[in-house]
């Protein structure tokens, strides 16, 4: 899977090496969320400029189920946010997370819970 080349609106930012990681290992459909491709990154970056200008949102992640995305945020390190994309300026945060792989491990939970068998 090709990801979008975040350098082209934010000069100076890099992926974390686990999201590269994952990219690389083919882990892009969690079930519930999904890696989102170049394209999609593309058309959905500028939307959220449009939508929340006071941010600097690299979105890589969408649920399936809603308008929940998960983003990097410029100047946050490696933490993740969980918006809800269109929600008005201010309340579009659900959630945040320290790191790539907390934010990795809980979709994982999310899918492994839908489909856990009862036993």
């Amino acid at each position: 899977m090709e990801i979008f080349n975040a350098k082209e609106i934010y000069e100076n930012y890099s992926y974390p090496e686990e999201f590269i990681k994952i990219v690389d290992l083919n882990l892009v459909d969690l079930d519930l969320w999904y890696l989102m491709n170049k394209e999609q990154v593309e058309i959905r970056i500028k939307g959220l400029k449009d939508r929340y200008p006071q941010r600097k949102l690299i979105p890589f992640a969408r649920r399936d189920d809603g308008d929940d995305i998960a983003c990097f945020e410029v100047g946050k390190e490696n933490r993740v946010q969980i918006i809800h994309d269109f929600a008005s300026a201010g309340y579009e945060q659900r959630k945040e997370y320290e790191c790539f792989w907390d934010w990795f491990r809980d979709a994982v939970e999310e899918m492994i819970n839908k489909d856990e068998c009862d036993g």
